[in-house]
């Protein structure tokens, strides 16, 4: 299995951060791997730096297609390898790095993609990039963006925003819903919970909402312990709510032990061995929290 994490040197558009573990955590785990798509063969290393450089390679972690997930109707989603943050509770360690991926095409994503378009059309869903944290890799996001909207495929991304300056304008442009992880509202707790600084994640969402263009839908994991605290989930609510008329949802996701084991396959400390999920009046607390100042909340 090869990869895109090779050293590109001036103007490549893999962002190199020297952090490689992956931030984030949903509701399930992902997809089952690459199956389907078939791996980018370059026996030319300048060649190949070369289509990473264009965007036109990728390194993939897994695809699937998913009906109510990472944004509306039924997606695919694509999620990428490598991403800068550290979270204690990833449930999907092994898209740290992006070494662990597989060098993909975007015509091949893009195939799956025209693939799909119909019964993508038909339950208003479209293509969601995921990760790991897709601005690791602009360029090939900004190809798959500007593919499917070339197909009027509904896009989005889910990120966490800490990578927000990579994302341009023309891509947002070809956006039409960001998936926004807001993992803390304090920076010392993000500090904890991520191993980095908060304000990338607030300046990208108050650059969104300062477009009004682009739906957002703001997820938040609820873990208890770590994020759970009532004044942090306030910061968290206060802010979310300051985007205004841009933010359409706000998911609260329970922290859960799924991930547990690859952690530990992959010779990883976990942190949160003895944590345990969230009970329902806490997970209605925090949601009343958000409801609180007007939100729709699931």
């Amino acid at each position: 299995m090869s990869s895109v994490t090779e050293e590109l040197g001036a103007g490549a558009p893999v962002v190199p951060l020297g952090m490689p573990l992956v931030g984030g955590a949903h509701g399930r785990v992902q997809g089952a791997g690459t199956e389907g798509l078939a791996e980018a063969e370059t026996d030319d290393r300048s060649a190949k730096l070369a289509a990473v450089r264009a965007g036109d390679i990728g390194s993939v972690h897994s695809w699937e297609l998913v009906t109510a997930v990472d944004g509306p109707g039924t997606r695919m989603t694509v999620f990428l390898s490598g991403c800068p943050l550290r979270c204690l509770y990833c449930h999907n360690p092994d898209t740290m790095e992006m070494r662990r991926g597989t060098d993909v095409r975007a015509d091949e994503i893009l195939a799956k993609v025209k693939r799909y378009r119909g019964v993508m059309k038909a339950t208003k869903g479209g293509l969601t990039i995921s990760g790991g944290e897709p601005l690791m890799q602009p360029a090939y996001v900004r190809r798959l963006l500007r593919g499917a909207k070339a197909m009027d495929v509904h896009t989005a991304i889910d990120t966490s925003g800490y990578l927000g300056a990579q994302c341009t304008d023309e891509m947002l442009d070809d956006i039409d819903l960001v998936l926004l992880d807001v993992k803390s509202g304090d920076p010392e707790t993000y500090k904890r919970a991520t191993g980095r600084e908060l304000e990338p994640t607030l300046q990208f969402g108050r650059r969104l909402a300062a477009r009004g263009d682009t739906e957002i839908w703001v997820r938040f994991v609820l873990v208890p312990g770590l994020t759970d605290d009532e004044a942090n989930v306030e910061l968290v609510a206060q802010y979310v709510a300051s985007l205004g008329e841009s933010v359409t949802r706000v998911e609260v996701l329970p922290f859960h032990q799924m991930g547990r084991d690859k952690w530990e396959e992959l010779g990883m400390r976990y942190e949160l061995e003895d944590t345990q999920p969230p009970s329902p009046e806490l997970v209605e607390r925090v949601r009343g929290q958000f409801r609180s100042r007007g939100l729709q909340v699931f």
